[in-house]
């Protein structure tokens, strides 16, 4: 056996031939000078690949194995040893500035927004409501008002999210997004309205993957030329996203093909109808299988980004990832006054980008008021979804709407209206990474835990909600994610990614308002 030790300088210092390589004997060991060995490990390091010697190397050990450099993969903790979150997730990229007052928090929940005017119809939505007025105006006041009380809902999760890490602040963010969804969507299914709940569901991810997706590549390109995020980061979820839609084309899949055998066999209609039931009973149960392993997939998920690999999701120390390839500039080139007139904006420019980072430093709200305006707009929301859910019928009903295009358009627009702002608001300031985690990471919370926790929510109270949705609507989500993996698959975007998102969901925004869409299963 040919055996070559290694000092911690990777130099030769013994070679011990190997029997049966054409040694006649035993080399002696030998240990030559210090200026040889340079020569030596020059030489050794200017050979050419081809060299025959180089057979020798298959039988060297290596006492000293290469250490690992933060290029390459890290292990992970110790067997045995409990698995303890990174404290990077849970702290600030930047450190932040004292929360201001009682009174300036209230001053700054006020003056937050302009949508915040639309709150006057909380009270009207109210009043029509109990005083028996049209389900139509009760459903439009409603949305209305929603749409502030999604606005502050995101106000508040930004502030909790700012004293957090990327990750955890993008997973809270994508959380509370979801919220008035998730709301609407569970007092849908305590009426029996299975269809509405699954197209709510399908336009949920359309809406977050497609037009908030869109609309921040769009905004933030309109500021930067290039905008970078982390590769890593968006492989991971483009193979959550692929596992999220998996679970939904197989069961119509699973359900296609049984329809076919059954449409090729020779059976009465007693026979079939006895099938249909058979189908529908195994289509339920496997639903029920399905959604287990959805919400085991989420923690495993959440276990990654939080624990395992949290390093993966560290902000630099400016608060974004890659921070140093994104070029701000003006993409379109539309001249202002100052600079026609020639004066040089240069100190003004870097004065409004330190005041900038000044306001991004500076805290709006106390953690206990963004805590108790969290808990405020979530019951007032939940009060008025009521309502609107409520009115749905009459609206489609006496205003010949298709029942369809609400669910899978109208209602994840009002619903998303947090995840909006938020998202494009972050954008803007550079951060693309927590776009992304808002917008991505919450098509993968409606797909991975809030289904399959309506599935067996509803398995619990007794209605019969499935993963066998719509074959149109199943078609148009395999297309969107596909298209999304397009967009999100390499390290970097620009504004046009952003408006081909957006056009795509016009697109399905278009057909579905002429889909009649199909009964309920």
């Amino acid at each position: 056996m040919v055996k070559l030790e290694f000092s911690q300088d990777n130099v030769s210092t013994a070679i011990t031939p190997k029997a049966g390589r054409g040694f006649d004997h035993a080399l002696p060991e030998k240990h030559p000078h210090p200026s040889d060995l340079e020569k030596v490990t020059t030489r050794e390091a200017n050979r050419p690949s081809h060299d025959p010697r180089e057979v020798l190397a298959r039988d060297y050990t290596l006492p000293h194995p290469p250490t690992l450099h933060r290029t390459q993969s890290a292990p992970l903790p110790a067997k045995g040893g409990p698995l303890t979150i990174d404290p990077a997730v849970w702290k600030p990229a930047v450190t932040l500035k004292p929360p201001p007052s009682w009174s300036r928090c209230f001053v700054n929940t006020v003056r937050y927004s302009w949508l915040n005017v639309l709150l006057v119809f909380i009270p009207v939505s109210w009043a029509l409501h109990f005083s028996g007025q049209g389900d139509t105006v009760v459903f439009v006041t409603s949305a209305l008002a929603i749409i502030p009380l999604a606005a502050l809902l995101s106000f508040a999760t930004e502030e909790v999210a700012m004293r957090l890490g990327s990750a955890s602040g993008g997973l809270l963010n994508a959380s509370f997004g979801n919220a008035i969804e998730l709301i609407i969507a569970i007092l849908a299914l305590t009426k029996g309205e299975i269809r509405l709940v699954q197209s709510a569901m399908i336009g949920s991810i359309l809406s977050n993957s497609l037009l908030v997706l869109g609309c921040c590549f769009f905004a933030g390109g309109l500021r930067y030329h290039n905008q970078p995020y982390s590769v890593r980061s968006a492989q991971v979820n483009i193979g959550m996203l692929g596992l999220s839609t998996a679970s939904v084309v197989i069961p119509a899949g699973f359900h296609t093909a049984i329809a076919w055998l059954q449409d090729d066999s020779d059976q009465t209609d007693a026979q079939d109808t006895i099938q249909d039931e058979t189908t529908r009973r195994h289509i339920l149960q496997l639903s029920h299988g399905v959604a287990f392993i959805l919400l085991f997939v989420y923690a495993a998920y959440l276990t990654f980004q939080l624990f395992t690999h949290s390093n993966q999701y560290k902000p630099d120390a400016d608060g974004t990832v890659m921070a140093h390839s994104q070029t701000k500039a003006n993409v379109f080139r539309v001249p202002s006054w100052r600079s026609m007139g020639g004066s040089d904006d240069s100190s003004s420019n870097s004065h409004s980008s330190t005041d900038s980072d000044d306001d991004e430093n500076q805290p709006k709200l106390k953690i206990m008021a963004a805590l108790v305006l969290l808990a405020a707009v979530t019951a007032f929301a939940g009060v008025t979804s009521e309502f609107l859910v409520g009115s749905i019928n009459g609206l489609t009903e006496d205003n010949n709407i298709n029942k369809e295009w609400v669910a899978l358009i109208l209602l994840p627009l009002i619903g998303n209206a947090s995840e909006h702002v938020c998202a494009v608001t972050v954008s803007l300031k550079g951060r693309l990474d927590l776009s992304m985690a808002v917008a991505v990471g919450s098509s993968i919370q409606v797909a991975l835990f809030i289904i399959p926790f309506l599935i067996l929510l509803a398995w619990a109270i007794g209605q019969q909600l499935t993963m066998f949705f719509d074959i149109f609507e199943t078609l148009a989500l395999f297309v969107s994610i596909v298209i999304v993996n397009w967009a999100i698959q390499d390290s970097h975007t620009n504004w046009l990614e952003g408006l081909t998102l957006m056009m795509t969901y016009v697109i399905l925004a278009l057909v579905f308002w002429y889909y009649p869409g199909s009964p309920e299963f």
